[in-house]
């Protein structure tokens, strides 16, 4: 099955990684029925919103978790605001459509300005572009692939009981966001060399030649890749196993051009 231990190359360490996750309360409104529901502003009781998130540094053991039944909603922002702020790449899963959205509309209705800039690498992403599996779920991915697995909870009693202030619903809400957390960062490391749109890693290190997927400098010429009208001398990572070419032509490019 090869290495699930890829990690992130000695020299790419000090680039702040940061994997996070978030849980949010369900809309409550007025409804007529329970099946094909139009609803309308005017049956809205309370919009939804985020409850906790759970986060992880690269590198750290310790996974954060911050909620508002714990810290408290401001303490609970201004805890998420900072860590994205510090991070210089964000890791999710479904990040790009649901987590860092519901984050900046929190911020935004706190009347928060938006943090520092980061990279994203939203790891559904990678998983649709790249593979054809059964389920496009976190929990499929991460089982498959020898990752780990989510944690089983109460389904949608947990978040009711969550909302209702149960200190045992709020210790299991902790630990499943916790573990979606750690299997999240398991599933980037497992997909390292398959993902296509990610930040040089390099460009942090300020190392010239080295992996764009890890960091890594030990690289190995194999070969040669081409585009339509050029070549390029081909690399293969020793730590992480993801290819890569150089940046120069190995010749110059061809004088004529195909019509279409």
């Amino acid at each position: 099955m090869g290495n699930l231990a890829v990690r992130l190359a000695p020299e790419a360490r000090r680039v702040r990684v940061l994997t996070i996750d978030i849980e949010s309360k369900p809309h409550t409104a007025y409804v007529w029925g329970l099946w094909d529901q139009n609803v309308s502003l005017g049956q809205l009781v309370e919009a939804g919103g985020m409850i906790c998130f759970a986060a992880k540094w690269m590198g750290d053991k310790e996974i954060i978790f911050k909620s508002v039944h714990h810290d408290g909603y401001e303490a609970m922002l201004q805890s998420a605001w900072d860590l994205l702020s510090e991070a210089d790449v964000i890791i999710t899963y479904n990040g790009v459509r649901y987590d860092i959205k519901r984050l900046n509309n929190e911020f935004m209705l706190a009347g928060m300005g938006p943090p520092k800039p980061f990279k994203h690498i939203d790891l559904i992403r990678t998983n649709k572009a790249r593979f054809d599996l059964p389920s496009r779920k976190l929990d499929y991915l991460v089982q498959s692939s020898g990752v780990g697995k989510k944690l089983p909870h109460t389904g949608f009693d947990l978040w009711v009981d969550c909302m209702a202030g149960d200190d045992k619903a709020w210790d299991l809400m902790r630990r499943y966001n916790q573990q979606d957390v750690k299997v999240t960062e398991g599933a980037f490391l497992r997909l390292l060399p398959w993902i296509t749109d990610s930040p040089h890693f390099g460009m942090f290190t300020q190392t010239e030649h080295s992996c764009p997927y890890c960091g890594g400098k030990k690289l190995v010429r194999d070969g040669e890749t081409f585009t339509n009208v050029q070549s390029y001398a081909l690399y293969l990572c020793s730590n992480c196993k993801g290819w890569s070419r150089g940046n120069r032509p190995m010749q110059e490019a061809t004088h004529t051009r195909a019509i279409r």
